[in-house]
């Protein structure tokens, strides 16, 4: 798969909106969309969890076009921790419990709007990726930190 696009944030924007589902871009996706001068190869959700919004994201993730196996639908229905899709027009991470941030309801309060997505703040994606504790996470807090400390931008990367 190639780089994570804007275009993909529109169609899950508009998939997850025409089925109510409760999701937050997280993770380098979410960075980006804050203005982030980077790249990732998926997009990075954190969704909330609730059975309601696992049935709403089943639905929503075969209309943009992902084949669910069995397996995967159920790991979405019993909102597995973390759920990786290869199998799709685009690669996705969802995660119903994200290392590093407490619960989806105290993101949802911190989260900042841009163009229309929701995106996690950026406090809540520094506290994953120092979570994770994962090398190319370290590499990129520094950066991620810069992000956080300027005004919000509405994605100039993408137009």
């Amino acid at each position: 798969m190639g780089a994570f696009e804007y275009r993909q944030a529109e169609e899950v924007r508009a998939a997850f909106e025409a089925h109510g589902v409760r999701y937050l871009f997280i993770g380098k996706s979410g960075a980006i969309l804050l203005g982030f001068p980077d790249t990732t190869q998926e997009a990075d959700l954190f969704v909330q969890n609730s059975a309601e919004n696992g049935q709403a994201l089943v639905r929503a993730l075969r209309d943009l076009g992902f084949d669910l196996v069995a397996e995967q639908q159920n790991e979405i229905l019993r909102r597995k921790v973390f759920i990786q899709f290869r199998n799709g027009p685009f690669d996705l991470d969802l995660a119903f419990a994200p290392d590093g941030i407490e619960g989806f309801e105290d993101a949802w309060q911190r989260r900042v709007t841009v163009s229309g997505f929701p995106v996690c703040h950026p406090d809540d994606i520094i506290a994953r990726k120092k979570a994770a504790d994962r090398v190319k996470d370290r590499e990129s807090l520094p950066r991620l930190e810069a992000v956080r400390c300027r005004p919000f931008v509405t994605l100039p990367q993408f137009r």
